[in-house]
C-alpha cells in the first residue's frame, strides 16, 4: 500500500472517536467531534491530491476511497438519528444509495468494465454531505438549524442523483475499423 492509501485507510479512524463522543454529547463535544470529522474529511482530498500528485492511483485506493467516504460520513449520521437531529428515513435514503453502488461495484460484470472513479455528481455529493453533517454536529442556534437541514436534504438529493448518474448506461465508445 502507498502514502495516498494509508492515509484513506486512517480516515477510518476517526469513526470511532465521532460515534463514542456522540453517545450524549455536550455543546463543546459536539464541536470537537465537528473538528474531527472535517479533518478526517479533509484527508478525501490529501489522499487523492497525492495520489495524482505521486502517480500512485491504483484500484484499490480507487475502491477503498469512496468505502471510507460512505463510513465517514454513515456513522455520524447515525449517531445524529438518535440524538434526534435527523430523520431515519432521510439517512436511509443514502444507505440505499450507498449500498446500491457498493454492490454494482462486486458485480461480476461491473468489475470487468474496471473499477470506476467518483465522477463530479460524485464529489460534489460528497462535500454536500460533509458541510451537512458538520452543521448538524454544531451546536448551532435555530436560525442554523433549519440551515442544516435544508443541507441535509440537498445533500440526500445529490445522493440519489450521483448515483442514478453512476448507475445510467453509458454509450458503448463507437468502434473505428482501423485502415
Amino acid at each position: 500500500m502507498n502514502l495516498p492509501t494509508w492515509i484513506t485507510v486512517s480516515r477510518l479512524l476517526g469513526i470511532p472517536v465521532l460515534l463514542y463522543v456522540l453517545q450524549d454529547p455536550s455543546a463543546q463535544e459536539r464541536w470537537f467531534c465537528v473538528a474531527v470529522f472535517l479533518i478526517t474529511a479533509g484527508t478525501d482530498w490529501l489522499d487523492g491530491f497525492l495520489a495524482r500528485r505521486l502517480n500512485q492511483v491504483t484500484d484499490l485506493g480507487k475502491f477503498l476511497d469512496p468505502l471510507a467516504d460512505k463510513l465517514l460520513t454513515l456513522a455520524p449520521l447515525l449517531a445524529l438519528i438518535e440524538l434526534g437531529e435527523v430523520p431515519a428515513w432521510g439517512v436511509f435514503l443514502i444507505l440505499v444509495r450507498e449500498l446500491t453502488i457498493a454492490g454494482w461495484r462486486v458485480n461480476p460484470a461491473f468489475q470487468q468494465q474496471g473499477v470506476v472513479a467518483a465522477n463530479q455528481w460524485g464529489k460534489l455529493k460528497t462535500v454536500v454531505q460533509i458541510a451537512a453533517i458538520a452543521l448538524l454536529l454544531a451546536p448551532l442556534s435555530a436560525q442554523w438549524r433549519l440551515i442544516s437541514i435544508i443541507a441535509f436534504w440537498i445533500a440526500v438529493a445529490l445522493t440519489w442523483i450521483s448515483g442514478a448518474i453512476y448507475l445510467w448506461p453509458k454509450p458503448a465508445p463507437s468502434q473505428v475499423v482501423p485502415e
